[in-house]
């Protein structure tokens, strides 16, 4: 069986169908195995070494064989694998790790970068560690962009790494969609929230580093599909903010090599990968879980998914072989 990416749908699945007695073939894009777990998520919510290594490890006892830096869809394809390798099954777990940007003028100023992007650098440099000679730039002044649980995340690195951190959300704190422990830890931690408040433009110098944003203030109109009540610019209410940084976490959506390269996968509007209850997707074969299929969502969610389509996958194969 071939998995595709060693984040938390991947690795439940991997595991699970180790135990079921399958040989199990792991392959990650990344130079280091835990996706999100190890990528994403803070060191201060989820130590990397007392907890993930842990975990890694006790699928590799299983036997699952692990090989990292294989870009599937690039380096390999998934046909290539089910017809050239004779993987029988493929599991899709690569998340959703491309980041959405506002498309305002500016966003392509040194200093402006997506919440991913943030989170995966402080992460693999060990920037939170003062012993390791490798600092990433947070300046004296960074403002994040978004209300969710990833935008807390970058919002309190930021703030540990030493920087004046503030939220920028274009609703009200009601509306906010992070986790109420969440922002209640960034409060007590010192974060600024400027809510019903939105960026039109990243301000830069003459060098083209960012000197600021520059923001309209907002208030909320109608309900939206969402249930959330949509934010109306409010006429001339114009202002900026300092900052020296601007992180951006707006949400992520899935890469689209995969499913590009692979003829007959069926993807929705936002580019996740189309699946069933149980995992199986439009190609026969081939299944998926987690981020891929659902947008960013939780680990716990995710590693539902890997387990549910390691079931999934075993009746498969003991179907094909009555």
């Amino acid at each position: 069986m071939a998995v595709i990416g060693s984040g938390p749908a991947g690795l439940a699945c991997a595991s699970d169908l180790a135990k079921a007695g399958y040989t199990v073939k792991i392959f990650e894009a990344l130079h280091k195995v835990g996706g999100v777990l190890v990528y994403g998520i803070p060191e201060f919510r989820l130590p990397k070494e007392r907890i993930v290594a842990r975990e890694i490890e006790e699928v590799r006892r299983l036997g699952v064989e692990i090989e990292t830096d294989v870009i599937v869809g690039r380096t390999v394809t998934i046909d290539s694998l089910m017809d050239d390798e004779g993987y029988e099954a493929v599991f899709i777990g690569s998340g959703a790790g491309l980041p959405r940007f506002m498309g305002i003028p500016g966003e392509n100023l040194n200093g402006v970068v997506s919440a991913n992007e943030f989170l995966t650098r402080t992460n693999l440099m060990h920037a939170y560690d003062s012993t390791y000679d490798t600092p990433i730039y947070v300046g004296q002044r960074v403002v994040v962009v978004g209300g969710g649980n990833v935008a807390m995340d970058a919002v309190r690195t930021a703030r540990r790494l030493g920087a004046e951190a503030t939220i920028v959300y274009r609703r009200s704190e009601k509306e906010l969609p992070a986790r109420a422990e969440e922002v209640h830890h960034a409060k007590e931690e010192g974060i600024l929230f400027r809510m019903l408040t939105n960026p039109v433009e990243v301000l830069g110098d003459e060098r083209g580093w960012v000197r600021g944003v520059r923001c309209v203030e907002m208030e909320l109109g109608e309900p939206d599909e969402s249930g959330r009540r949509s934010p109306v610019v409010k006429p001339g209410s114009e202002f900026d903010i300092d900052c020296d940084v601007v992180i951006m976490a707006l949400g992520t959506s899935p890469n689209p090599l995969l499913a590009s390269t692979t003829e007959g996968l069926e993807t929705n509007r936002r580019g996740c990968i189309l699946a069933d209850a149980e995992g199986a997707t439009s190609r026969p074969g081939v299944f998926a879980g987690g981020d891929a299929v659902t947008g960013a969502a939780t680990v716990i969610l995710a590693m539902g998914a890997g387990r549910t389509a390691a079931r999934a996958i075993d009746e498969y194969i003991k179907s094909r072989k009555e």
